[in-house]
């Protein structure tokens, strides 16, 4: 796994540098102090993943991850956030962020949270998810039985929507995987997504 590290405070960069690169597999392929510097960086080092603090001066994380994600589909996003500005984590998951965690939590936590990640999974802190959630419901125009789901897709929708692989899905549902991407490719299609971070989304919007 291939990780920039973006944040304005240097001593938090250079540690997470060093606390993360010690895992065998990951690589931090360099450091940023804000979103535009880890836009120009993912043009040259297109890393996996991008750690990406939310305040910082001359671009922020909410603006560095569209600008990323609008170029680089490919590349995740994670939030490294206090916790402390709603209405940023709430333009952030709009732009495609993958995951929302906090800076207080130990270097392993931040480790499984990026792994969790990179194999598809979105990652929320508990608390983080819960505001989310309370925030995004109340922005909602129209009731999830709009979209005619059924009572497997909105089952579906919902373990996306936490954050669950195809894999535990499917043993949770006792469905084959190849069954539950059947399952998500008609959700993608009823609901007019690109791709699971948008079904995600979707379920928080609405549920």
């Amino acid at each position: 796994m291939k990780l920039l590290i973006v944040d304005d405070d240097a001593l938090i960069r250079e540690s997470l540098s060093i606390l993360l690169g010690l895992e065998d597999d990951i690589e931090v392929v360099g450091t940023a102090s804000n979103g535009q510097e880890a836009y120009e960086l993912c043009i040259t080092s297109r890393p996996d993943i991008v750690l990406m603090d939310v305040r910082m001066p001359i671009m922020d994380g909410v603006l560095g991850t569209k600008i990323i994600k609008e170029s680089f589909n490919e590349i995740k996003v994670v939030i490294l956030t206090t916790f402390k500005d709603d209405e940023y984590i709430k333009e952030a998951l709009k732009n495609g962020a993958e995951g929302y965690i906090l800076k207080n939590q130990t270097s392993d936590s931040i480790i499984d949270s990026l792994k969790a990640v990179i194999k598809g999974n979105m990652v929320f802190e508990k608390n983080v998810a819960e505001t989310i959630s309370s925030f995004m419901r109340e922005d909602n125009k129209k009731s999830p039985t709009d979209y005619n789901l059924t009572e497997r897709e909105t089952d579906i929708l919902k373990l996306i929507g936490e954050g669950m692989s195809n894999k535990e899905i499917s043993k949770v549902l006792y469905l084959g995987e190849g069954t539950i991407r059947n399952y998500i490719t008609n959700l993608l299609e009823k609901l007019q997504l690109r791709d699971r971070t948008q079904l995600a989304i979707f379920y928080l919007k609405n549920f």
